[in-house]
C-alpha cells in the first residue's frame, strides 16, 4: 500500500497524526555531506577528539572512520558514495572523517599506509575495514556486515513503539497513543496492530463512525488480520449495544426480577461497551450459575466473545476465565 492510498494517512490523521523515524526505513537519500560539512551521522574528528568520537561512540553503535587527505583523488571519489550510504542508513552506523595530513599519529598507530582507508570500530576496537574507492554496493555490503541487515532495527523499534502506544491507550492518553500508532503506519502501512490501535483510539474518542470507515477502507489482507478482527467485533458489539435500551431501565427490571436473564444479558453487553468489563462478566457468570440452558448457553458464548475483544492478557479476561472454569468444572 503506497502512502498516497493509505486510508489512515490523511483523513484519519488530523489531530491524531504522528511522525517518527524507524531504523533503516527507506527514505529519499539525504544529500551527501562534504568532508568538512556537518551531517546527522557524519562528523570530522581530530587526534584529541578521537577517543570520544570513535572509541566511546562505538560502544553505542558501529563507527566507520574514513582516513583521507585533501590531495587524494580516490578519497574524493569515495567520499560522496560513503556519505550517501551512511546517511541512507539513518543511524545504523556513524561516519567519522580524519584528515591524516593534519592528524597523522592515529593512522600511524593503526598502520594505515594507503588511503582512502575505512576502518569500522565496535565496542572501542577496530573490527574490519576496506581500502580504495569502492562502489556503493560494496559499501552497503560492508555496513550490513558490521551493523546487521537493514530492517532488524526498524522492526524492533516498531514493536517498542506499539508497546508504548498500547500502554498510553490503556492509561487514557489517547492523543499520544494515536500519534504513535500513526507513526508506525507511516513506516509500515500494512501493520495490523497499528491499524487496530488507531481504530481503538477512534473508538475511545467516541468516533465509532470514523473507526467503521477506516475498517471498511482497509485491504482484505489487513482487515482479516486477528488484531483488526478483534476491533471489528468490538464495533459490532457497540452497534448492538446501542439498540438494547436504557441501562437504568434494565437495572430496574433486574431489581424487580433478578432472574430476568434476557435483561441481564443485554445489560452485560451495554456494560461491556462502556468499558465496565468486570461488571459485564459478572452479569454473564450470574446467568450461567442460575441457568446454563438460557439462550442455548448464550451467556457463556457471549463471555467468550468478550474474551476475544478484551484479549487473553486483560485482567478482566484472566479473572472471568478463572471464574468461568470454576462454574464449568465444579
Amino acid at each position: 500500500m503506497s502512502g498516497s492510498d493509505n486510508p489512515y494517512s490523511g483523513s484519519y490523521g488530523g489531530q491524531m497524526s504522528g511522525s517518527m523515524s524507524f531504523g533503516s526505513q527507506p527514505q529519499q537519500a539525504a544529500p551527501a555531506a562534504s568532508a568538512s560539512g556537518p551531517a546527522a551521522h557524519i562528523k570530522d574528528t581530530t587526534t584529541a577528539a578521537f577517543p570520544k568520537d570513535v572509541l566511546e561512540e562505538s560502544r553505542r553503535q558501529p563507527v566507520l572512520v574514513d582516513f583521507w587527505a585533501p590531495w587524494c583523488g580516490p578519497c574524493k571519489q569515495l567520499a560522496p558514495a560513503l556519505e550517501k550510504v551512511v546517511n541512507e542508513g539513518q543511524g545504523r552506523v556513524k561516519l567519522v572523517k580524519l584528515n591524516i595530513d593534519d592528524h597523522p599519529s592515529i593512522p600511524g598507530q593503526l598502520g594505515i599506509q594507503s588511503i582512502p582507508a575505512v576502518i569500522a570500530f565496535v565496542d572501542g576496537r577496530p573490527v574490519d575495514g576496506f581500502m580504495g574507492a569502492v562502489p556503493e554496493s560494496q559499501i552497503r555490503q560492508f555496513i550490513d556486515k558490521i551493523a546487521g541487515p537493514p530492517g532488524a532495527d526498524q522492526a524492533a523499534e516498531i514493536e517498542a513503539a506499539l508497546e508504548e502506544a498500547n500502554g498510553l491507550l490503556q492509561a487514557g492518553d489517547v492523543q499520544n497513543a494515536a500519534q504513535l500508532f500513526g507513526a508506525v503506519l507511516q513506516a509500515d502501512p500494512e501493520n495490523a496492530k497499528a491499524a487496530a490501535g488507531m481504530m481503538e483510539c477512534l473508538i475511545a474518542l467516541g468516533e465509532t463512525e470514523r473507526a467503521q470507515q477506516m475498517l471498511a477502507s482497509l485491504p482484505e489482507e489487513l482487515s482479516s488480520a486477528a488484531p483488526v478482527q478483534a476491533v471489528a467485533l468490538k464495533l459490532q458489539q457497540i452497534e448492538e449495544a446501542r439498540k438494547l435500551g436504557d441501562p437504568m431501565a434494565l437495572e430496574q427490571q433486574l431489581a424487580q426480577n433478578p432472574d430476568d436473564h434476557a435483561a441481564r444479558l443485554n445489560l452485560a453487553k451495554i456494560r461491556n461497551v462502556e468499558g465496565k468489563r468486570d461488571e459485564a462478566a459478572d452479569h454473564l457468570l450470574t446467568i450461567m450459575r442460575k441457568d446454563r440452558t438460557f439462550d442455548d448457553d448464550g451467556a457463556r458464548r457471549q463471555l467468550v466473545q468478550f474474551f476475544e475483544t478484551w484479549g487473553p492478557k486483560d485482567p478482566a479476561t484472566v479473572t472471568a476465565r478463572r471464574r468461568l472454569s470454576s462454574i464449568l468444572f465444579s
